[in-house]
């Protein structure tokens, strides 16, 4: 009786081990044979005419908002130039459009500021450039926030000879701008409002 009950334990224990062995044995072969699915590139989206055309409208826009909030936050800063692509010289004068915007701005750096304009047509004019520069102390400067989203800024630029009123609105979800300098000289200037730090202010 003894031997017998030690025989079928026996035969259990060599079972349970077959079966444990056959167990390991799947779950190596499962992992081994691993399914690989390709996926292929999906078919590109076909807009319509009306589909591109809205698209591109709301890029545009949203390319608008990032240019008036960085030109808004110069502003409020106080460390931005307005960049002239066409002039008006005088309340009734003829406007120019053939000028080059990096001598035909308006400069703040804080408590500094630029009024410049060139027309180089020839005649040298106060600045050699058929122009002139006033450069000076920005003083009693204004800024306001219009509930239509313009940006209005007023100051005075004084210094040696200098002695103008500027006045600039920025317009809403733009960085599109006008200037007005008053005082000596009648100039509007038609241009953009960027961001500018000059190294000596840094």
């Amino acid at each position: 009786m003894k031997k017998l009950l030690l025989a079928l334990g026996a035969i259990m224990t060599m079972s349970l081990c077959a079966s444990a062995q056959s167990t390991t044995g799947s779950g190596e072969d499962e992992t081994g044979d691993v399914q690989l699915q390709l996926i292929s590139p999906a078919e590109p989206v076909q807009e319509t005419a009306k589909e591109i055309k809205e698209r591109e409208k709301r890029l545009r826009e949203l390319n608008d908002d990032m240019a008036y909030a960085k030109a808004a936050n110069s502003i409020r800063r106080g460390y931005f130039v307005l960049v002239a692509d066409n002039i008006q010289l005088g309340k009734m004068g003829y406007r120019r459009y053939d000028i080059s915007n990096n001598s035909n701005f308006v400069l703040v750096q804080n408590e500094d500021g630029i009024v410049q304009y060139a027309l180089n047509n020839g005649v040298a004019g106060a600045n050699g450039l058929g122009g002139w520069t006033g450069s000076g102390t920005v003083r009693n400067k204004r800024v306001k926030f219009e509930d239509n989203g313009d940006v209005f800024v007023q100051y005075v630029l004084m210094g040696p000879g200098v002695n103008v009123h500027v006045s600039i609105t920025l317009y809403h979800n733009s960085k599109r701008a006008v200037a007005n300098i008053s005082g000596g000289l009648n100039i509007t200037m038609y241009g953009e409002i960027l961001p500018y730090r000059d190294k000596k202010h840094r």
